[in-house]
């Protein structure tokens, strides 16, 4: 469990790499000091800021953003280091904020790589201080411990800096402040000269564009209510958002994890403006300006001269035209699945930029297109004859024109994705690959628990073809409510049949009905439990099912076959009070055993594999003692490894009142079949969900299961 420190406490750190996340309630610099044991800096080497992103053991992010990660390895800092200080700072020019009082408290969190919370710190109390010395990692007789500071300053970033012992204070803020101000002019490109009438998309602009430093793209709950997370609020009645809050992402996928990625600066005009294009009419440079690419190595010296062509590439492989091609794993990261996982986050950002930006300029063309026709019609004299023809035509070609440049430099940004996505999709872990991916044909259980999982691919109306992952962060800290009611869908589109491509028969022949949908919404459980368990080492993720009607044999089968579940779920209230009292008590003395340190005590017969409970046909077979279990389970399991998915009729569930309402704002809604559902709360995009089920008639998970429950046996 994550422990609440208030200022001045400090609490042991149990490892050594970790990662700082800070919210604040608006843009904000994050920064790193390296201090000796009475906190003095050696120098502006011993400070990691967006001007200095890496010191030994530290990268810090690039940009002021509400959302930061920072990466620490404290086995890597120097001997002579004792204080890893975390400083946050407003920047000038940047969100309006003068003052931290003016804001919501920023909280900083500090994690372990998988996710899991070790501390948190809400900095209350500030006022007008602008520079803030928010937490620090110290040394204490060969162990780290972390501190809670809060130490304010009015004065800003110089005064902080000078605190500290640094002489060249002034400069260095000064160096920071302008690092700040050129990493947002490449985010956010200046706009072009705004045109009188012009039309502003809600939820557009530099305010709602991706900020670089946001979590992973994990969708949030937006539906029947405000989100639990407070992330954005999605597009309509019964829509959920992507969200950072605990990937994406997370999808986005907030910045991504590590110290994340930023969004593309050739599609990265300010939505509502045309994309730009070169000035000289070169290449557009689609390298992403937080990912890092492998250098090509030194090429031997030639025998004869060099043959005519652009010279070989500094930065990677690239196109004859000098372009460079995608790489996939070239985000930031400790390990190649990060990279991947910070790789599929700036993908989802820049098709969500790519987008907004042609949708705004599209809407701006209509704008001007009605407001020209309005001034062609003003004068009655002007609405017959040639010259209200030409006018008209003259408008409706001056539309038809920015409609096509938009065209054409969206489909530049979407040819670039199409060709990453088509490298980064087979190299993709078993975690974060689909069930038709090759890798699943020489898997091997796992040694090592995954960061990430693939809950289901993502995608827009303007792109068909092109699918993001939608990976969420491991361990989920919500559980799942797979929608299994016709009513919960929406009407499908041109892009919604499309996506039924590849779905079972009866799907491709219109809607399914009520009885295929809750057929789909149990094999979508069922794939989403395989996979957690395929990715898992042996005996370290188990499933048990809640089936009180006994419907879900069927689905159920390859689990049951495989061993990975004991035996089908016992039917009826008894079934549902026996599973719902195991976990609970398993729950109650993890609880207890993590709270007084004391893993020893635990029952002998207790099973301390991470969990997963599947409802079906949730609420059937519940009463009021279930159902306050089972929101038990919702709220306190996840923190000590206990997860729920439920697959249930939203509808029908309603007929049991308000008590239902928590549990379902608390839970990320999926759906069995494809639906445009999920909205980002940067942008406003619809993002169509599609369910991870395995091809039809494939034995892929069948198989996996197999080689799992073969692994299980032997150790």
């Amino acid at each position: 469990m994550t422990a609440e420190l208030v200022r001045g406490q400090n609490h042991p750190l149990d490892r050594t790499r970790v990662e700082i996340r800070v919210a604040a309630g608006g843009p904000v610099v994050a920064g790193v000091t390296l201090g000796d044991a009475q906190g003095r800096l050696s120098g502006v080497e011993a400070v990691a800021h967006p001007g200095a992103p890496r010191r030994t053991g530290i990268e810090v992010p690039r940009q002021a953003a509400a959302e930061h990660r920072i990466a620490v390895d404290l086995d890597a800092v120097p001997a002579a280091v004792h204080r890893v200080s975390v400083l946050l700072a407003l920047p000038s020019g940047i969100g309006g904020l003068t003052a931290f009082g003016a804001a919501a408290a920023p909280a900083v969190t500090v994690t372990g790589l998988d996710g899991t919370g070790i501390v948190r710190y809400t900095i209350t109390g500030l006022g007008a201080e602008s520079a803030v010395v928010a937490v620090e990692l110290y040394r204490r007789q060969d162990t780290w411990k972390v501190r809670a500071v809060g130490q304010g300053y009015a004065d800003g970033l110089p005064a902080m800096l000078r605190d500290q012992g640094l002489p060249q204070a002034a400069e260095l803020a000064a160096e920071i402040e302008d690092a700040v101000g050129r990493g947002q002019a490449r985010a956010v490109p200046a706009p072009a000269p705004m045109t009188a009438g012009r039309s502003e998309r809600p939820g557009t602009g530099p305010s709602a564009a991706p900020a670089q430093d946001r979590p992973s793209p994990a969708p949030t709950t937006a539906a029947d209510g405000p989100t639990s997370s407070g992330a954005g609020v999605g597009t309509g009645a019964g829509t959920e958002a992507v969200s950072g809050a605990g990937a994406a992402a997370g999808l986005g996928p907030a910045s991504g994890p590590g110290t994340g990625v930023g969004a593309k600066s050739a599609a990265g005009s300010k939505a509502g403006d045309l994309p730009p294009t070169p000035a000289d009419g070169g290449p557009i440079d689609y390298r992403h300006p937080r990912r890092r690419s492998t250098p090509a190595p030194a090429a031997p010296a030639p025998s004869s001269p060099r043959p005519a062509g652009p010279p070989p590439s500094a930065t990677g492989p690239t196109a004859p035209d000098g372009s460079p091609l995608p790489v996939a794993g070239d985000a930031a990261g400790w390990s190649m699945d990060e990279r991947l996982y910070n790789q599929v986050w700036g993908m989802f950002e820049d098709l969500a930029r790519s987008v907004a930006a042609y949708r705004s300029a599209a809407d701006f063309a209509e704008t001007r297109l009605e407001q020209e026709l309005d001034r062609a019609l003003a004068d009655p004299r002007a609405r017959l004859g040639t010259a209200g023809d030409a006018a008209r035509a003259t408008a409706r070609d001056k539309h038809a024109t920015l409609v096509t440049q938009a065209r054409a430099a969206l489909d530049r940004d979407l040819a670039q994705l199409t060709a990453e996505s088509e490298v980064v999709e087979p190299a993709l872990p078993p975690a974060f690959a689909r069930w038709d991916n090759p890798v699943w044909q020489g898997y091997h259980v796992p040694l090592e628990r995954p960061m990430a999982l693939r809950l289901g691919d993502l995608h827009l109306p303007e792109v068909l073809d092109l699918r993001i992952p939608m990976l969420v962060r491991l361990p989920m800290e919500r559980g799942l409510w797979i929608d299994s009611g016709p009513d919960s869908h929406g009407r499908p589109g041109p892009e919604r049949d499309i996506g039924r491509r590849e779905l079972p028969g009866a799907l491709t022949d219109g809607a399914p009905d009520g009885a295929e949908l809750r057929r789909l919404a149990m094999e979508s459980a069922v794939a989403i439990a395989a996979r957690l368990l395929a990715i898992h080492p042996a005996g370290e993720f188990a499933v048990q099912v809640i089936d009180p009607a006994g419907a879900a044999a069927p689905a159920l089968a390859p689990l049951v076959e495989s061993g990975a579940l004991p035996a089908y779920p016992l039917p009826g209230a008894k079934g549902v009070a026996a599973v719902l009292e195991e976990l609970t008590r398993r729950v109650e003395l993890v609880q207890m055993a993590v709270r007084h340190r004391a893993a020893d005590a635990l029952p002998a017969d207790l099973d301390t594999a991470e969990q997963l409970l599947i409802v079906h046909d949730f609420p059937h077979g519940f009463d009021d003692r279930a159902l306050t279990r089972l929101r038990y389970l919702a709220d306190e399991g996840p923190a000590v490894g206990v997860h729920l998915m439920l697959v249930a009729d939203r509808a029908q569930s309603r007929e049991y009142g308000p008590v239902l309402d928590p549990l379902w704002r608390s839970l990320l809604r999926l759906t069995p079949v494809p639906d445009a559902h999920l909205a980002d709360p940067w942008v406003g995009h619809a993002w169509t969900y599609e369910p991870p089920l395995a091809p039809p008639d494939s034995q892929v998970v069948r198989q996996v299961l197999g080689r799992l429950a073969a692994a299980r046996r032997a150790s």
